[in-house]
């Protein structure tokens, strides 16, 4: 393959994932929605896109109901009116919500989402990926994640508000307390493959017994550490406190409306699917599934599957747990889930240093990395 046709295939495949995540962004908001009603005993969207079924002397069934509200909501915002107040500083303001929306969109292209298949004439090895087999590719979504911090802190600082500000101060101080821990836990997979290639970290959990293989039964420790910080990342509840509405009026978004004020909550939720894929790949055995050698394509559904639980169980937290204060979200960063990361990074690398000299052959193989 020339270097243009595979310029011309990443193209194409960047464009298809990219769309087709930037709709499961708008549909992700309708799960929200809808799970939330669940779990707290109410109706959520029902009205939007409904088809009627009538019954006789019943009222009529509605199929589908809400399942237009996510374009609903793209039409209101972008004809909602979009005022600049007047003291902001207009080049970082209009700057800022791009800065967070970039950064969701680039992580996708290291994520594996399929095993090595061949799609008509191309072959897409060593597995199907926007950019497959970087070696450097987790290297590339921590330095990409940090990036869309700078989006947060600039729209609070921009705006010529004291709010804002506070918001996007708060932001910074929370994102660089538990990049800490997040950045350690990272480096569990990374030990355990051997490599910072995302394709060989979910061949590294591949197995004969299965998903007993993957990082989450051998490191369920680090697993649970790392899905903690990425909601701090993600400033999900209960670490949404640069947008506590209580306290900050909205927080950093306070001064942005229509389609810009639209472009954060765009990133909060595509950050939220790619941060779920990342998740599935570093401890889930990411496409891995039954008879995914046999039908390489399964790794598509496998990787839906475990992305879509993962939204539930963030939306789950949502429902379900109080928003800390703020210094009992600093407390957790730094008191508790740093030193908890530091500890088992160090138990880890003895772990693996003891196996490499054959003491600890008297544990099963799949907890050795056997």
């Amino acid at each position: 393959m020339t270097p243009g046709q595979l310029a011309l295939r990443t193209l194409l495949v960047g464009g298809i994932i990219t769309f087709t995540v930037i709709t499961g962004f708008a549909y992700t908001t309708l799960l929200e929605r809808k799970l939330l009603a669940l779990l707290q005993v109410r109706i959520g969207p029902n009205r939007a896109g409904y088809i009627a079924i009538p019954r006789k002397g019943k009222d009529e069934i509605k199929l589908l109901g809400g399942v237009m509200q996510p374009a609903a909501d793209a039409v209101k915002l972008f004809f909602k009116e979009d005022p600049t107040p007047a003291m902001v500083e207009r080049v970082t303001y209009n700057l800022a919500p791009a800065l967070t929306v970039i950064p969701a969109v680039l992580i996708l292209a290291v994520i594996p989402w399929a095993g090595p298949m061949k799609i008509f004439a191309s072959e897409f090895t060593p597995y199907f990926a926007i950019a497959p087999g970087l070696n450097i590719a987790v290297l590339f979504i921590l330095a990409v994640t940090s990036i869309s911090v700078y989006g947060i802190v600039l729209a609070g600082w921009a705006s010529n508000s004291k709010y804002a500000i506070l918001g996007g101060i708060r932001a910074s101080a929370q994102m660089i307390s538990y990049e800490l821990a997040l950045g350690l836990t990272v480096l569990i997979p990374i030990m355990l493959a051997d490599s910072m290639n995302l394709g060989d970290i979910v061949v590294a959990q591949q197995g004969p017994l299965g998903p007993l293989h993957w990082f989450v039964f051998r490191q369920p420790l680090a697993a649970l550490v790392f899905f903690i910080a990425v909601l701090a990342e993600l400033q999900r509840a209960p670490f949404d406190l640069l947008e506590a509405e209580q306290e900050l009026s909205a927080g950093f978004n306070v001064e942005y409306a229509g389609m810009r004020f639209g472009m954060f909550f765009m990133a909060e939720y595509m950050k939220m699917i790619a941060f779920s894929a990342i998740t599935a790949v570093f401890f889930f055995g990411g496409y891995d599934g039954p008879f995914v050698q046999q039908v390489p394509a399964l790794g598509f559904l496998y990787m839906i599957g475990k992305i879509f639980l993962s939204l539930c169980v963030m939306i789950w937290i949502r429902a379900s747990t109080p928003r800390f204060r703020y210094d009992q979200l600093m407390a957790l960063g730094w008191k508790v889930l740093f030193p908890i990361s530091v500890f088992n990074f160090v138990l880890v690398a003895v772990f693996i240093i003891l196996n490499q000299e054959g003491l600890l052959n008297f544990l099963p193989a799949f907890l050795t990395g056997g």
